[in-house]
């Protein structure tokens, strides 16, 4: 999730779990935890696993929320063993884009350098130096950031301070009672989990007693607890207490009450591991590799193999990371992790992985989550430390954590061989859900003697990753690692290096064109009879099998067309752009053509021609990878507003600016501003001589006030302005130009238009005929390449302006409906948080309390 920089929209949380259970008792430590935290700017959370210090953490961060304007955010660091990559997955978790090779930390501290914000790091004792190193730094040059961290053990930086999670109180004897269990949160702990796999099981004065007793002996720990409780499904709480009682005994020879709280826990799971099958217990310790979630196909490609005991090789296509075949002929992913955990599972006759998975659900062993629809599983950190021990000890480290590797490589492979075509959205995703298991693949490779070729070819083959998602970084971290470990350089690696170098020369080109104060610029005397070299020859047809071969075909392009405008010639540029754009639409592709269709935007801006620009940069902002990726989002959007500058239209032109500098911002800033003249570029020079800068500069405030999803409606507002469209083939059709002084804001937040005041004291655009979705909406697609759903809101023009955009009119229909605000972000396909900050606005706009009078407005208007 995206920072944003003001609004409601910036008071919330990110990266922080569902929570699927009950928050039970804390409210002291909560309370004492927000005292420390606004004294101090560091402060960490300590005490044994099990405690419950992430839980505490997570819970204060949302109390706190609305303190820090510029975000929360949790930073699971549980899944690293690299020190030198804490910074990156900070930077990561923060959504800030490095498509640079800058040091990690030093992007991070220039995001944060003048922000309000609380980070949580989580799980930081086994990183101490680099989260202490990262911690001093970020405090140091910033004054508005705060750090919550949990850790086993203090961090040891100046001003750190302490704070000890207890365990839950557990009463004594002689303090049991009818109101026990709402005083005692050990005992509403209890009952409340064990009522979970016993439904009506509740702690009565029948069985308080032995609760009690039972949570003292687990030392109030809140993990050994909840797997306790889950015994309540096959013996009584009596029968729970004695069997616990024997096995403490035994543990500490005699003496139960001795035993430390590492004990107390190390106890529980113990007796959780004994209760398993063999075969749950060989899963449980083969699936201690996951540091992240995971699938039943990867369970079955990781766990698959020798029956318990039998330890196994784990070379499943380790001689080649990118072996076998998944998916289907066409490059397709749909099927590609079921086909990559039947490789690994091939051998698997020993073992059932599906039962024994089910078993450890059911054993509260596995977490249990679902994503989009998909079912995933993943283990606690403490539970995953236990299964690492198991592991080692059946000597199975290495070939299981190869198992890994390999079934990651196989999907890194399958990915890139299908990532020029239909399914980029749905790649890009599935590659962060599983990015944490990806990176320890990559470790596994870059600590592990003989490793590092296969390390450095599946960080050359996530090119496409480091490229597209904006974390070039990243992917430089690796790679270098994989050379510095042993590694010789491949084709793989040249392969990705052109890549990252190609997108930023084309960056810099563009920024470069478009800072020039003069588009149409004729050529350099000494370059104008210069040769147009000859790109790759198209191989690849509709028909014909997609791979990471085309993208480099189209990226070739999109370089010299690139190069041709940035040296005056942009009509040798157009059709090397139409020819990118067209093979990249005959594959249902979308990153390489929003590449051609800005470089394409770019060559008729250069050219003069700035309606069709303008078409082509709105069919970029279509793509519904555009809108997800905020920095091809910003690009596109900047150049939008350098075409409707130079056609006159100054004030939608300044809006975008506003715009785009709150997206850059909310992500890292722009990596190539310092690249550009230290000047106006010809397109807001243009719009500020034709506004003047007092009214250049609220309108690029009220920019700035839009949401990406606002700024995307408004942008594609094109009734306002033009009726240019983009396809290749057929250049879209200038609208007729309009002076400056004629130019409004439309689609947007509301604007002085005509001179008429609008309801409620405020100014709008004059009403217009909607018909047909809403601008962010026309033609787009949902991720999984459906059309979007019908939200069409057909009007008439009524007697008065309309102080509402198109979105809010569409969102102010359904609350006539009667639809919930939930109802309406699953019908608009927007996020719930997003038709929450409409209705509100709706209610400001129209000066109104409640939902029921937009209704009854909505419903008086002459609507068709």
């Amino acid at each position: 999730m995206t920072g944003v920089v003001c609004g409601s929209e910036s008071r919330r949380t990110s990266g922080f779990p569902a929570e699927l259970t009950s928050f039970v008792g804390r409210r002291d430590e909560a309370a004492e935890v927000r005292r420390l935290l606004s004294a101090g700017r560091l402060l960490t959370l300590t005490g044994p696993g099990g405690v419950g210090k992430t839980r505490l953490a997570g819970h204060v961060a949302e109390q706190v929320a609305r303190a820090f304007p510029d975000g929360v955010w949790l930073v699971p660091l549980a899944a690293l063993r690299d020190e030198a990559f804490v910074p990156h997955a900070v930077n990561d978790a923060l959504g800030v884009r490095n498509e640079t090779v800058r040091p990690p930390l030093d992007v991070l501290v220039e995001y944060l350098r003048d922000r309000r914000s609380l980070i949580v790091l989580d799980n930081c004792e086994h990183l101490p130096r680099s989260c202490a190193t990262l911690a001093g730094t970020v405090l140091a040059a910033t004054e508005g950031v705060r750090i919550l961290a949990t850790s086993r053990h203090r961090l040891g930086v100046a001003g750190e301070r302490l704070f000890e999670v207890p365990p839950l109180p557990a009463p004594p004897a002689e303090d049991l009672g009818p109101e026990a269990v709402e005083t005692f949160p050990a005992l509403r702990l209890f009952a409340d989990r064990a009522a979970a796999v016993v439904p009506g099981f509740t702690v009565g004065a029948a069985n308080q007693r032995a609760v009690a007793r039972l949570c003292r002996r687990l030392d109030g720990l809140p993990l050994a607890i909840e797997l306790a409780a889950v015994r309540v499904r096959a013996l009584g709480v009596d029968q729970l207490v004695e069997r616990l009682d024997d096995r403490y005994q035994l543990l500490t020879c005699g003496s139960p009450t001795s035993a430390p709280r590492h004990r107390t826990l190390r106890s529980a799971v113990d007796w959780s591991h004994e209760l398993c099958t063999p075969e749950e217990q060989a899963v449980w310790a083969r699936l201690s590799v996951f540091v992240g979630g995971f699938d039943l196909a990867a369970a079955e490609a990781v766990c698959g193999g020798d029956a318990p005991g039998g330890g196994g090789n784990g070379e499943v296509g380790a001689g080649d990371p990118a072996a076998g075949d998944p998916g289907a002929g066409e490059g397709s992913t749909a099927g590609a992790a079921g086909a990559a955990g039947a490789a690994g599972a091939a051998g698997a006759a020993g073992i059932d992985v599906l039962n024994a998975v089910a078993g450890l659900v059911d054993k509260s062993v596995l977490v249990r989550e679902e994503h989009d629809g998909r079912v995933r599983y993943r283990l606690l950190v403490s539970l995953r430390d236990y299964g690492l021990e198991k592991l080692n000890d059946l000597g199975e480290t290495v070939a299981t954590r190869r198992r890994h590797r390999d079934h990651f490589a196989r999907l890194g492979a399958a990915y890139e061989r299908a990532w020029f075509g239909p399914d980029q959205v749905g790649i890009t995703e599935r590659l962060r859900i599983d990015q944490d298991d990806f990176r320890a693949a990559l470790d596994f490779c870059l600590t592990t003697p003989g490793e590092a070729q296969h390390g450095l070819r599946l960080a050359s083959t996530l090119w496409f990753h480091w490229v597209a998602y904006g974390i070039w970084g990243e992917g430089r971290h690796w790679m270098d690692g994989a050379l510095l470990a042993g590694a010789r350089p491949d084709g793989s690696l040249t392969r990705a290096l052109w890549a990252g170098a190609l997108t930023s020369l084309v960056h810099s080109r563009s920024a470069a064109v478009l800072a020039g104060l003069d588009p149409t610029r004729p050529a350099p005397a000494d370059d104008s009879e210069l040769p147009v070299p000859a790109p790759p020859p198209v191989a690849l047809g509709p028909g014909l099998a997609r791979t990471s071969h085309a993208s480099f075909v189209v990226l070739t392009r999109i370089e010299l067309a690139c190069t041709l405008v940035s040296r005056g010639r942009a009509a040798e540029a157009i059709p090397l752009c139409a020819e990118a754009v067209a093979l990249c639409e005959a594959h249902g592709e979308q990153w390489a053509r929003s590449w051609a269709l800005r470089t394409l935007a770019l060559a008729h801006w250069s050219a003069g021609e700035y309606e069709r620009a303008a078409g082509h940069a709105r069919a970029c902002l279509r793509l519904p990878y555009t809108e997800r990726q905020h920095q091809s989002l910003a690009r596109t959007l900047y150049l939008l507003a350098a075409a409707e500058a130079m056609a006159g239209r100054a004030e939608r032109a300044a809006v975008l600016h506003g715009a785009v500098d709150r997206i850059w911002h909310a992500i890292g800033g722009d990596p190539t501003a310092a690249q550009r003249p230290g000047r106006l570029g010809a397109a807001e020079h243009r719009a500020r001589e034709l506004l003047g800068d007092h009214a250049y500069e609220r309108s690029r405030r009220r920019g700035a006030a839009l949401s990406p999803e606002e700024t995307v409606a408004y942008a594609l507002d094109e009734g306002a302005e033009t009726t240019a469209t983009a396809t290749v083939g057929e250049d879209p059709a200038p609208a007729p130009r309009r002076g400056p002084a004629s130019s409004g804001v439309r689609g947007g937040t509301p604007a002085v238009h005509g001179g008429r005041p609008s309801p409620a004291g405020r100014t709008g655009p004059a009403p217009a005929a909607v018909e047909g979705p809403a601008p962010g909406l026309r033609g787009a697609r949902t991720p999984a390449g459906s059309r979007a759903p019908d939200t069409t809101v057909t009007t008439r023009a009524p007697a008065e302006p309309v102080p509402l955009t198109r979105r809010e009119l569409q969102v102010a229909a359904l609350v006539a409906q009667g639809r919930t605000n939930k109802q309406i972000a699953d019908h608009l396909v927007i996020a719930r948080r997003t038709a929450e900050g409409h209705v509100e606005r709706i209610l400001v706009k129209l000066g109104f309390r409640n939902r029921s009078q937009v209704a009854a407005w909505f419903s008086a208007r002459s609507w068709s």
